[in-house]
């Protein structure tokens, strides 16, 4: 991994500065790209947009920043992303600072200052190297100011037509992918939190043990359809089986339930019906788990587990350990209080509740054997 520090003036950045708004930012002559094409929206809000150039100002260090080399001598910016276009942009006259009370816009400022500005000088470390290293570099550094998510520094290594056309799909604000899987799925499209869950699932579909793995297979592919695809594939499913939507039904990993349940078949009429009787069924405690319990045929012998059912509390449990004299009513033996566990007579899934006289109390081996059995 070859990492080269550089010093250049912020006039030699500004030259060229162009926004071209989904189509990238662009600066030094051209040759590196301050926001890639559908990369994170400009975050900083006013307050530390001015702070930045007020640092300029006074001559005081920034801190470093990273650009990663894309080409004999072209460049993107792996880290310092909001302090360049906070300067980019006050030169842009897109907003004035406030010296002394007073308001001022950059070709407004005394020459002294104005020149102050156009010959700071950047402190930028080059990082150049194959995939692989740069990604352990970038994640041993995980970097000054902004700290980037996982999927960004990823996004920094993989670079190429792939990547800009799933970044066309999965990151911007309003992009076609938070359209269509708001209400179920949650992540923020500008720190590529829906990228990286579409392509967690994706790996995990096609067996894959990791994203980066999968993104160097695709690195050089014309488009990112089949990711495309796959997650619209995932919407329409959730979409098709549970048609009622319910508002516990966003957070889901439903990228992990597709890829492990969408060979199934469900009756979705059958499914609203249950999934209305779970939510009214006062034993259930977490409504979010109903979700994999149905597509798992209600036959998972843990379906507390997902349900959170409601469990037996102390008081009720000491008066039937004290009722039995502490002996397990299946193996016969005598077991102090922790050594036992309350146990439903009639099981929550054949109609019993959580109630004095549905309580029994077992040895933690013969509960577990029920259990096993049920």
């Amino acid at each position: 991994m070859k990492v080269e520090p550089k010093q250049i003036k912020i006039k030699d950045i500004f030259d060229g500065y162009i926004d071209n708004g989904e189509d990238g930012v662009f600066a030094y002559g051209g040759r590196l790209a301050v926001r890639p094409a559908y990369q994170r929206e400009f975050v900083y809000n006013q307050e530390q947009a001015e702070s930045v150039v007020h640092t300029v100002l006074k001559g005081f260090p920034l801190n470093v920043m990273y650009w990663v080399k894309t080409g004999e001598d072209t460049y993107e910016i792996l880290d310092g992303q909001q302090r360049t276009l906070s300067i980019m942009q006050y030169l842009k006259h897109q907003f004035s600072i406030t010296i002394e009370s007073k308001k001022y816009y950059c070709d407004a400022l005394p020459d002294d200052k104005y020149n102050a500005v156009m010959n700071y000088e950047f402190m930028i470390y080059i990082c150049e190297g194959n995939d692989s290293e740069k990604l352990e570099w970038f994640n041993i550094v995980n970097i000054a100011g902004e700290k980037l998510t996982d999927q960004e520094l990823r996004n920094s290594v993989y670079t190429g037509a792939w990547l800009s056309d799933a970044k066309r799909y999965f990151s911007k604000r309003n992009c076609v992918a938070k359209r269509l899987c708001d209400r179920y799925i949650k992540g923020d499209p500008n720190r590529q939190e829906l990228l990286e869950k579409a392509l967690k699932g994706i790996c995990e579909n096609k067996n894959i043990s990791e994203i980066t793995e999968y993104m160097a297979i695709h690195k050089s592919d014309a488009d990112a359809d089949e990711l495309w695809q796959y997650f619209q594939d995932v919407i329409h499913w959730v979409e098709k089986i549970f048609p009622d939507y319910q508002a516990d039904m966003k957070g889901l990993d439903w990228c992990h339930l597709y890829n492990k349940y969408h060979s199934n078949a469900y009756n979705a009429s059958v499914l609203a019906k249950r999934v209305k009787e779970l939510h009214e069924d006062e034993e259930v405690q977490t409504s979010k788990g109903i979700y994999e319990f149905l597509l798992s045929c209600e036959k998972d012998p843990f379906a507390g587990r997902l349900l959170n059912l409601r469990t037996f509390d102390k008081r009720d449990k000491l008066d039937v350990y004290n009722k039995q004299n502490g002996v397990c009513p299946i193996c016969g033996e005598h077991f102090t209080f922790e050594e036992m566990e309350g146990d439903h007579i009639k099981p929550w899934s054949k109609g019993g509740r959580t109630t004095l006289d549905n309580c029994q109390m077992l040895c933690k081996s013969c509960n577990s054997k029920k259990k096993d059995k049920y």
